[in-house]
């Protein structure tokens, strides 16, 4: 039996933006208690890359890619045909807290690609 690899683990900038995004919730949430929530936000994150850097698949298959709507299968389309020519042909979600991260996965690399929390409707992209 082999062990598996350690595959390499990034985030997208957009990631890091919907990261920043979230820290200034916290902000305006509790100003007292928002770099608290962030370190440990961010800690939960940690614990989250070496999991996935030893088992890429561990999260659930993302949900936006089972809507129903034609709007919602069209747009799950343009993403899963983005991830598979980046060659991450898998969309996962993974929970974090009170977190979703959404990531493009292939056997041997891991792109962190949008943060939400769990109330919010959708990922949001920076631009």
């Amino acid at each position: 039996m082999t062990l598996p690899l350690n595959v390499r683990v990034e985030a997208a900038p957009n990631f890091l933006s919907n990261l920043e995004a979230a820290h200034q919730f916290f902000v305006e949430q509790d100003a007292d208690s928002a770099s608290e929530r962030l370190r440990k936000l961010k800690a939960e994150l940690r614990e989250m890359i070496a999991v996935l850097a030893w088992s890429p698949a561990s999260g659930h298959p993302a949900r936006f890619l089972s809507g129903r709507s034609a709007q919602a299968r069209l747009r799950a389309q343009a993403v899963q045909q983005l991830a598979a020519q980046a060659g991450l042909p898998y969309l996962r979600d993974y929970l974090v807290s009170h977190h979703i991260v959404l990531y493009a996965h292939s056997e041997v690399e891991v792109v962190l690609l949008a943060l939400k929390h769990q109330r919010q409707l959708t990922y949001f992209a920076e631009g």
